[in-house]
């Protein structure tokens, strides 16, 4: 990626362009950028017969993506700031519904799926939302969890006819927009309220960064920008994370919707599914989990899949194993890989490495992207050199206007000032490159040593034969705790495990206990590996109850 003293990105960000930056209120932001997101996404319109979504049987077009959508919203009859609560697996109307309650100045609250009546109804209470739009499994949940309000079922969502929506004043860019409901293991589930400007800004950020590998690539090709793009094919992007986490919703639906892509979703995940989509819908983009990138590259080596369509592929979250980097280009050369760093609180990623920049140091989560202030701090806010390990504080347009009825919550990680604490752990390099240690608080303080998990996971995961790994502390009594790790991999000998990282780190980093196997990891309800069920089932292992 270029740097903001590129003069590619002079050219791409100077004034009357899109991206066109200025400062307002101490930050830079996208100034042509509308003040509501509905009006932004109201420019796809503009794709009409072109296919926007495949959905299982399910094909729409653009034209009738928003006509159902402008049905569905004629017959809200809510106002601007109510909350719409959104309770559904990925499906066509999980689409619909979005569109809907933005198009009419809602406020789309997005419930995690996979809850229980309990979790889900206690979401809903958490934002007291107007009405509720759920599939018919997710329905019969919250009324079983006792949810008495209005809900709409997808099955009964309107098809298109006169009925319009109602008009709506233009949102200012600080309103909510969303509130997307964090992922903590334990206390009160937080919801995070996005601004129409986060979820712009969030968008916006991933397409300049689009933009800017387009026009190096014009640059060493020698061909005009213009040239590729009017010759460029409609893009087509896998969507197999949830919508209702952060990824699904922007790198998965809104940034491929305003490019005018195909959104082509996936169902329960299996490789041969995957597969097969990426073949019969020339499927250009995919995101995801180390686990899924291995299946896709199994796939193709012995399901004999056609994987040739595949152009741009991107994990976030953790770097890719050195094994897993290696094995992707082999089985697709052409692929322009990637990864970034983000989270809900900051409507995406604030980070990011594509292509080369990637490559060159894939264990980074890539440099800020160019509306990004980020530095690394102590506990007492004193902000830390380059190269030295501390908590990563972000400022921008993109960061969360707060919890939802949640201030305390709010200040315990957002400045006065706009700084948001993010509570992993990473340094910067010289060049700027972002390198993840850890949570702040996923440490093992075993004999009063601290050690950082994901130190010891770049060590493990580099090693020949790694998919993945996670590396966790369990209880001890004479250590306090006691740092084991479970190793995901073919042929792979756990003395050997143990011995690199002793090698390579401190001794004492080294794991105590390593167990390998090829099931994969287990993960949570949004693709991060879950060490809690990891912790229990290893402690289960070792009670003999397993």
């Amino acid at each position: 990626m270029a740097t903001q003293s590129d003069p590619i990105f002079e050219a791409v960000t100077a004034p009357g362009t899109p991206f066109e930056l200025g400062v307002r209120g101490g930050m830079r932001r996208f100034v042509n950028a509308p003040s509501d997101i509905g009006q932004m996404l109201d420019a796809a319109r503009a794709h009409g017969d072109k296919v926007a979504l495949v959905d299982g049987d399910t094909r729409l077009s653009f034209a009738e993506l928003f006509a159902r959508s402008d049905a569905l919203a004629a017959t809200l009859g809510i106002e601007r700031g109510d909350r719409v609560a959104i309770c559904m697996r990925n499906r066509a109307e999980w689409l619909i519904a979005f569109l809907a309650a933005i198009r009419c100045g809602g406020v789309a609250a997005l419930l995690n799926s996979r809850g229980s009546p309990a979790e889900l109804c206690a979401a809903i209470d958490d934002v007291s939302p107007a009405v509720v739009l759920a599939d018919r499994d997710r329905a019969a949940r919250l009324r079983e969890g006792g949810f008495a309000g209005r809900l709409v079922a997808a099955a009964d969502f309107p098809v298109p006819g006169a009925a319009q929506p109602p008009v709506v004043a233009p949102a200012r860019s600080d309103d909510p927009a969303a509130i997307l409901f964090t992922s903590g293991t334990t206390g009160r589930v937080k919801g995070a309220v996005l601004t129409h400007e986060n979820l712009m800004t969030g968008i916006l950020g991933m397409q300049l960064s689009g933009m800017m590998v387009l026009h190096n690539t014009a640059k060493q090709l020698g061909i005009p920008v213009e040239t590729i793009l009017a010759n460029l094919p409609q893009q087509a992007v896998m969507l197999a994370v949830p919508l209702f986490h952060i990824s699904g919703l922007g790198a998965g639906f809104l940034a491929p919707l305003l490019a005018g892509s195909k959104i082509v979703m996936v169902g329960r995940w299996s490789a041969e599914a995957a597969a097969e989509l990426i073949g019969r819908e020339k499927v250009t983009m995919f995101s995801g989990v180390p686990t899924m990138m291995w299946d896709i590259v199994r796939a193709g080596q012995h399901l004999n899949a056609d994987l040739s369509s595949l152009r741009n592929v991107g994990m976030g979250g953790q770097a890719l194993s050195v094994g897993l980097l290696n094995e992707f280009r082999a089985a697709c050369p052409d692929v322009v890989m990637g990864t970034g760093y983000g989270m809900t609180e900051t409507a995406g990623s604030v980070a990011m490495g594509m292509g080369e920049d990637f490559i060159r140091k894939s264990a980074s989560a890539g440099r800020a992207l160019s509306l990004v202030e980020m530095r690394i701090e102590t506990p007492d806010g004193t902000v830390l050199p380059t190269g030295s390990a501390g908590e990563i504080v972000v400022r921008g347009p993109m960061v969360m206007q707060g919890y939802w009825q949640q201030p305390e919550a709010t200040a315990a990680v957002l400045s006065l000032d706009g700084w948001l604490r993010t509570g992993d752990i990473g340094y910067l390099d010289d060049e700027g490159y972002l390198f993840i240690v850890d949570r702040v608080k996923d440490m093992v303080i075993s004999g009063g040593e601290n050690i950082y998990c994901a130190e010891v996971e770049r060590i493990i995961n580099a090693m020949p034969g790694v998919a993945e790994c996670a590396a966790f502390g369990i209880p001890d009594e004479r250590l306090g705790e006691l740092l084991v790790a479970r190793v995901v991999g073919d042929a792979l000998d756990d003395g050997a495990v143990i011995a690199e990282v002793a090698e390579k780190l401190a001794r004492y980093k080294a794991p105590a206990e390593v167990r390998v196997d090829i099931t994969p990891l287990p993960r949570n309800d949004v693709g991060k590996v879950d060490k809690r069920r990891l912790r229990e089932d290893w402690i289960r292992t070792m009670e003999g109850t397993a």
